[in-house]
């Protein structure tokens, strides 16, 4: 398992604690020191099922700061990946990768179906 976070976000925090209390072994990355790539994302987009969006840290300063808000629906998904690779902190956290599974953002009801 791979637990992508940042150090200092207070979900991120709160996410490692309900894997060690859970007794769940994983691989830590920082994820501002060690940006997920273009590959990466783009694997980890299509097996989530998830819209391309909640990769999005939607409420950072980075993307607040960039005004991603008024300029996502009119990039194309390959742009937003593109753009995503650019930056950790552009990219929601934590997410955790466990064989074919991609948790993004920590919801501990989803992180129990998903990991227990």
């Amino acid at each position: 398992m791979l637990f992508v976070y940042y150090p200092p976000c207070s979900t991120c925090q709160k996410a490692k604690v309900w894997l060690d209390e859970h007794g769940l072994t994983y691989e830590e990355r920082h994820i501002k020191e060690n940006n997920p790539t273009y590959d990466e994302l783009k694997t980890w987009w299509g097996m989530s099922g998830l819209p391309l969006k909640r990769f999005f840290n939607t409420s950072g300063l980075l993307y607040k700061s960039m005004q991603l808000k008024d300029r996502l629906p009119s990039m194309t998904e390959e742009e937003q990946l593109q753009l995503l690779s650019t930056d950790g902190m552009l990219v929601k956290r934590p997410i955790v990768i466990d064989g074919g599974k991609v948790l993004v953002g920590f919801r501990p009801a989803e992180w129990e179906a998903a990991l227990l």
